[in-house]
């Protein structure tokens, strides 16, 4: 775990020193955040810099790309990153160029999505190490999906991209908590590793080496994903001097998606990620009762952060609660992958 930990030592250090530059250079350009009119509570941060994801994203990608070992689905995951960060940043662009907050249309960022997770959802069927095998919670059985596995994980980059772009929306809130996440993660993986003697098991069948070779890099890149985002929650934390903008939160989307699919531990997800779960279902929601009550709401505002903001709860408080309850979920789940 020496490679990973350095990961996240060298992508912090290199994130810390970036994204500085990336300020400056959005309030030169002019990159400025139009913040809804109807978030009555966030007008001040209207003009605030965006497109702050370049800065964590970038020396991420540099410092895990020369991983040593088997890094097929590193560079598929170092690859999917990127590309949703640059739909995500076509997003941003347009909403400061027009200055409002309407990006690309909803079916040109469908279409741009869905391109890319149909992409890797058929390559991640199609290698021998990933396959259509989802392993079981917390154990090492694995149910073999079939076809079935391309529509489920084009479903999962689907879910993830938009979970955490919805929770982007209160300073700290998505870096926050996909530090807590992807922490947790990565000590699941470790400890699947660990656990089954260095070897992935499937019904008391070892998988070859290179399966391990591969789940360690990708937990390399999760410890540098944490590393890049608690430099940016330096300059993203209460008040924000920068926001990550579509750019950072549909780049981060797609990362967890990746590291989801090609670890195999898709079913964690929903249990580790509830809090990203509580921003879709909340506006799900909202929207379907809005509908058929014809103006009534469930929520004083969705995502359900913003209820509770609403309510009078203060922002970092909202991202402390998330946080905990992360948290807490993730160790249990270390306790049960320990039983």
């Amino acid at each position: 775990m020496g490679q990973a930990l350095l990961a996240f030592l060298a992508v912090f250090a290199a994130s810390f020193l970036f994204i500085p530059l990336v300020i400056r250079l959005a309030k030169r350009l002019k990159l400025r955040q139009t913040v809804l009119h109807y978030v009555e509570e966030h007008k001040i941060k209207s003009g605030t810099p965006t497109m702050g994801g370049i800065g964590f994203i970038l020396p991420l990608i540099l410092v895990v790309f020369f991983s040593r070992g088997n890094r097929s689905l590193l560079w598929v995951t170092i690859a999917v990153t990127f590309a949703y960060m640059i739909v995500g940043f076509l997003d941003d662009f347009l909403k400061v160029y027009f200055k409002k907050n309407d990006g690309l249309k909803a079916w040109q960022k469908l279409v741009f999505q869905a391109a890319i997770a149909i992409i890797v959802s058929v390559f991640a069927f199609l290698n021998p190490s990933v396959g259509g095998n989802i392993y079981v919670f917390f154990g090492f059985r694995r149910i073999d999906l079939g076809w079935f596995a391309i529509p489920f994980y084009v479903l999962i980059f689907a879910a993830f991209t938009n979970s955490v772009n919805l929770t982007d929306g209160l300073d700290g809130l998505a870096s926050s908590l996909s530090i807590v996440y992807t922490a947790f993660f990565a000590a699941i993986l470790a400890l699947s590793i660990t656990i089954g003697s260095n070897l992935f098991l499937s019904g008391g069948q070892a998988i070859d080496a290179n399966r391990a070779d591969e789940i360690h890099n990708l937990i390399v890149f999760s410890l540098g994903l944490v590393g890049g985002l608690l430099a940016f929650m330096v300059y993203n934390g209460y008040p924000a001097k920068i926001f990550m903008g579509d750019t950072g939160s549909l780049g981060i989307g797609g990362a967890l998606a990746s590291l989801a699919i090609f670890s195999g531990r898709i079913l964690i997800v929903p249990i580790l990620g509830i809090m990203f779960i509580v921003s879709s279902v909340s506006v799900i929601l909202q929207v379907l009762y809005f509908k058929k009550t014809k103006g009534k709401r469930i929520f004083l505002m969705a995502p359900y952060h913003h209820h509770l903001e609403k309510k009078g709860v203060h922002e970092t408080k909202i991202g402390l609660y998330y946080c905990v309850i992360t948290a807490i979920i993730g160790a249990l789940c270390i306790v049960f992958i320990l039983i």
